[in-house]
């Protein structure tokens, strides 16, 4: 696990640096020409190819993140509040399918992200200080200024992922840091503390995990198809051991998931993490 360990820190240390960076679209490429020299990964026709079609995948979700978001907005604003309740969870999934991306842009992600004690509090807006609203004050009364902040922020996430080019490691670095966020953040319950919809950001970051590395499985399979195998294998296996917690179109109360059952989420998660973490090391040839 040391690549994870490498990768990512804890989600406050990281806010606390991006929230000091307002990154252009520049800087955003050179971290992440960085990123593919510290993975030591050349680009190759297919890799090149891998990142192309990754890069399509988060143009999607950065827009399908738009979309879902101006719903959530829109019910916010008219104080609606089970409505709002209903749309929370699921316009959080286009970002927390990307995430890794959406971190690269300085302040979008604490202004988008950010939980209560992140910021100051005079600095906390996005889903967060929404969704607090919701649940622990069941209103939306005061809630219009950081519901009209949240849209431009979403849409500008939309903008600045249409202006830079994904390197061929961002695949490979999406899917381990996919993973780390569901350890560092999720499944402590943490993140979603107030609405317990924690269920729908893990389902979404190993859902981006998953296809992170359906991008880049043909050229490791080439290399060892045993890892390959093996990565495979993990994913449905913890797809298993989720699918009991599946409620219709979405998931149950992260309450209902005991200490015991979020232990073995947890071992599940580790399990994936460990040889997915290897791809960077295949693919760069060490």
């Amino acid at each position: 696990m040391a690549l994870l360990g490498l990768l990512a820190t804890g989600c406050n240390v990281e806010r606390e640096w991006i929230s000091s960076r307002n990154p252009s679209e520049a800087e955003a490429q050179e971290e992440m020409q960085e990123q593919a020299a510290f993975y030591d990964i050349e680009g190759s026709p297919k890799l090149d190819a891998a990142a192309r079609e990754y890069q399509e995948y988060v143009n999607r979700q950065s827009e399908l993140l738009v979309d879902r978001t101006e719903e959530f907005v829109a019910a916010v604003k008219a104080g609606d509040v089970e409505e709002a309740k209903e749309l929370y969870a699921p316009s959080r999934v286009p970002w927390e399918r990307i995430e890794p991306i959406a971190e690269k842009f300085g302040t979008l992600d604490p202004e988008v992200d950010a939980r209560e004690g992140d910021v100051p509090d005079r600095q906390w807006t996005g889903f967060h200080r929404i969704e607090k609203a919701l649940w622990i004050e069941n209103t939306t009364e005061g809630q219009g200024e950081y519901a009209d902040e949240l849209t431009p922020d979403v849409e500008r996430l939309e903008r600045k992922v249409d202006a830079v080019r994904l390197q061929a490691s961002d695949p490979v670095f999406g899917a381990v840091e996919l993973l780390n966020e569901v350890s560092a953040t999720k499944i402590t319950g943490e993140e979603e503390r107030y609405s317990h919809t924690d269920l729908y950001d893990i389902a979404a970051n190993v859902e981006g995990a998953e296809v992170a590395f359906e991008f880049v499985k043909p050229v490791v399979r080439r290399e060892n198809p045993d890892l390959v195998a093996q990565i495979e294998a993990r994913f449905k296996d913890l797809e298993r051991e989720m699918a009991p917690y599946r409620q219709g179109d979405g998931w149950v109360s992260y309450e209902k998931v005991d200490e015991g059952q979020r232990r073995v989420l947890s071992q599940k998660i580790d399990a994936l993490a460990e040889p997915l973490s290897r791809v960077g090391r295949v693919l760069s040839g060490t």
